[in-house]
C-alpha cells in the first residue's frame, strides 16, 4: 500500500493501516528500516492511531544503533529535507499523490525470503525433537492372601520386589474382607509398550506361598 508524507496526519494514519498487520517495517524482526520511519515520523504519535503507536513504543524499546541492516529511508523521507529537491517521487508528493515507501527492492525480498527459510527450517528441527508420547497406564491391583495368618507386610515386600522396566509401583493399602482376613490395594503405573498387565499378574502370583489371587481394581490410560 502506499504512505503519504510522515509529517501530516494523512501520512501517518496510512502509516497505521500498513502496520495493522505488521509488527515491523520490513522482514520478520526490528531494522533499521524501522529506525529511518521512526526518524521521518519526528514525535511520538498518539492513541488516534494505535497500531503505529504499538510499532513506535516496542522499536524503542530497543538500542537503535544495535538493530540490523542498512538505514536506508524511502524515497519520499530521503527527500523531505531537500528544499528543491525534484525527483519523481518530490513531484508526486507536490502533486498530492501518495509514494509506497515501502517498496522492497530485490536485496530486500531476498532477506526476508532468507529469514522466513531460516524460522522454518528452525521450527522443523524443533518439531522432530519433540519426544514421543509415551502411552502410560494407572493401575490398582488387589492382591488377597490364603487367609489370616499370612503376613501381610511380607507379601508387600513380595509384590514390591518386582522390578522391570517401565513399572513404577505407588501408594498401597490394607483392606478389610471380612474374618480376620485383608487384602492389600496396591498401585502401580506402567509403559504400555514395555510392561504387559497380564505377565505382572503372573509375576505376583508365583509368589505362591503368600498369594492366593491378583485382581485389577481398576485400570486406567494416563
Amino acid at each position: 500500500m502506499a504512505v503519504g508524507d510522515l509529517k501530516t496526519d494523512k501520512g501517518v494514519k496510512d502509516l497505521n493501516a500498513y502496520l495493522a498487520d505488521r509488527s515491523y517495517i520490513e522482514g520478520w524482526q526490528p531494522s533499521q528500516a524501522d529506525v529511518a520511519v521512526i526518524e521521518a515520523l519526528g514525535k511520538e504519535p498518539n492513541s488516534s492511531n494505535p497500531h503505529v503507536l504499538r510499532w513506535y513504543t516496542h522499536i524503542k524499546s530497543y538500542d537503535l544503533n544495535t538493530l540490523p541492516g542498512e538505514k536506508k529511508a524511502p524515497a519520499i523521507l530521503a527527500n523531505s529535507h531537500s528544499s528543491q529537491a525534484t525527483t519523481p517521487a518530490a513531484d508526486a508528493a507536490e502533486d498530492g499523490d501518495d509514494v509506497d515507501l515501502f517498496a522492497s527492492d530485490e536485496e530486500e525480498s531476498t532477506e526476508a525470503a532468507k529469514i522466513r527459510e531460516e524460522r522454518l527450517k528452525a521450527y522443523a528441527e524443533k518439531k522432530s525433537k519433540k519426544p514421543a508420547i509415551i502411552a502410560k497406564s494407572s493401575i490398582v491391583l488387589e492382591v488377597k492372601p490364603w487367609g489370616d495368618e499370612t503376613d501381610m507386610k511380607k507379601m508387600e515386600e513380595a509384590v514390591r520386589s518386582i522390578k522391570m522396566d517401565g513399572l513404577i509401583w505407588g501408594a498401597s493399602k490394607l483392606v478389610a474382607v471380612g474374618y480376620g482376613i485383608q487384602k492389600l490395594q496396591i498401585m502401580c503405573v506402567i509403559e504400555d509398550e514395555k510392561v504387559s498387565v497380564d505377565f505382572l499378574v503372573e509375576k505376583i502370583q508365583e509368589f505362591e506361598d503368600l498369594v492366593q489371587s491378583v485382581d485389577i481394581a481398576s485400570f486406567n490410560k494416563i
